[in-house]
């Protein structure tokens, strides 16, 4: 049984408003759940169905569970088709990005907004083993429910932080060379691709913003097969960041 004030609290954490203010986000799924709980995130509540409790009990055994029926899930869900689980958890830890000590491949975003893009792109980075996001501070909220459902519990293995971007790249180290995703630039696939390094991606609707694009050291395109008048003329940002980052691993 869940009471109509719990109800309206986490309702109210679909609002980035009141996840700043109280620190905390939802997530929702067995995986996205579960991938949270044993990564360590804290959790505040889980609220599940009794037959998802029987099936998960040992991995919530310390963690408050509130059994609730599926019709109150329904109150608190942001899904038109609710899972039979979910849980209110306490945002991660915001690190400041030291650009000096990267050793690795980073992403960084420029003014991305579409939650769904957000979320698709932290599951790519997880896959292909890049641990460090770094945002633009205009960027979509990655505890945006739409984010953290698309992550599909990634987040809870990916550093996303915000930052003024160009501010963090005029200090970065020389050595640290940045590759912009851009329409006019070198093809991806016949460029050296360093075991380190930052790749840049801009905006669904303006691509990366004029005072960053300075600031590029390879400017890199993803060429096109179809050279037809009906062609699509660009890719969706998550697809173009999940090509770039395959080519960079492969």
């Amino acid at each position: 049984m869940i009471s109509k004030a719990r109800i309206k609290f986490i309702s109210s954490l679909q609002q980035r408003k009141y996840r700043q203010l109280h620190g905390l986000f939802v997530a929702e799924g067995t995986t996205n759940v579960l991938d949270f709980i044993q990564s360590g995130t804290k959790t505040e509540e889980v609220f599940a169905t009794r037959g998802w409790i029987d099936e998960h009990g040992k991995e919530i055994s310390r963690i408050p569970v509130t059994e609730v029926t599926m019709k109150e899930l329904k109150k608190i869900s942001s899904l038109k088709n609710p899972s039979e689980v979910l849980a209110v958890l306490v945002q991660l830890p915001e690190t400041t990005p030291d650009l000096t000590k990267a050793n690795d491949l980073i992403l960084m975003l420029d003014d991305l907004r579409d939650p769904g893009n957000m979320g698709t792109i932290i599951r790519t980075a997880d896959w292909f083993g890049i641990r460090t996001i770094i945002c633009s501070e205009d960027s979509v909220d990655i505890y945006n429910p739409k984010v953290v459902q698309a992550s599909m519990g990634s987040l809870s293995r990916v550093n996303v932080s915000y930052y003024d971007l160009q501010k963090l790249l005029k200090a970065k180290p020389d050595s640290l060379n940045v590759f912009g995703a851009v329409m006019e630039g070198e093809n991806i696939t016949e460029i050296p691709k360093p075991d380190k390094g930052i790749i840049l991606i801009g905006s669904e609707a303006h691509g990366i913003s004029q005072k960053l694009l300075p600031m590029i050291d390879y400017k890199i395109t993803i060429p096109g097969i179809s050279d037809g008048p009906n062609s699509a003329e660009s890719l969706n940002a998550s697809i173009a960041t999940a090509i770039i980052c395959y080519e960079f691993r492969r």
